[in-house]
């Protein structure tokens, strides 16, 4: 109903492709985080050649993204708006559908669940859990844990098909081939493959060129993997 406080839902898939939810294992955090942390990494290489100066970092790849959340889990029944399935719950309980919803094993798959992070419009994160510490920060007077602080990092998903799309062989990392066309140069051919144009000689190289001025249109050339040490 409207107003009604939507909470952050974590969701377990027992197939890469996400279509089979388990049912079993959901899990609606009891208090929404206050805020959350979205990581972005560039792997880059930043070695240099044998003699050359300075450093010209050079793309390498994409880092999957992360997802970072803070959540907690509280047994003193003091907390407004606390999910009503787990107030009856201790925090180990809690704790133990947690776990079983994001890190524990599936027979099925013989791995930890492919889960979706869903709140809101700004949250909607297919991934699986990397990291998890799990922090007790109040204890009753029989030093029974009453509350325990989560902080969990996710990766973001993809399945192999959705990567090779992504990349749709454009990685420096893979073989290319190209038909040279009129007008066509070498160093501008190897600066569009590798980001770098120094790279040219290598590519003469082992395509056997007897020079890399005025190559003959319709000539097939092979751009491989190469030794970024080597210019």
């Amino acid at each position: 109903m409207s107003g009604e406080l939507t909470k952050l839902v974590i969701y377990s898939y027992t197939d890469r492709g996400f279509t089979r939810k388990s049912k079993d294992f959901k899990f609606t955090v009891p208090i929404n985080p206050e805020s959350f942390t979205k990581n972005y990494k560039v792997n880059l290489d930043t070695q240099t050649g044998h003699g050359n100066d300075g450093t010209n970092p050079r793309y390498k790849s994409t880092a999957p993204e992360e997802l970072k959340l803070e959540l907690i889990l509280d047994a003193t029944n003091t907390m407004l708006h606390y999910v009503e399935e787990l107030k009856s719950m201790s925090v180990h309980q809690q704790l133990e559908k947690f776990l079983k919803t994001v890190y524990d094993v599936s027979g099925k798959i013989h791995r930890p669940r492919f889960l979706i992070v869903f709140w809101g419009s700004d949250i909607n994160f297919r991934c699986v859990l990397s990291n998890l510490d799990i922090n007790h920060t109040l204890f009753d007077k029989d030093g029974n844990p009453l509350r325990v602080k989560l902080s969990a990092s996710f990766l973001r998903y993809k399945t192999k098909e959705e990567i090779i799309e992504e990349k749709k062989l454009s990685s420096p990392d893979l073989t290319h081939y190209k038909k040279v066309k009129a007008g066509d140069r070498l160093d501008l051919m190897t600066d569009d493959i590798y980001n770098d144009p120094a790279y040219f000689l290598q590519v003469a190289r082992v395509n056997n060129l007897s020079t890399v001025r005025r190559i003959r249109p319709g000539t097939d050339l092979y751009f491989p993997p190469l030794d970024k040490n080597e210019a």
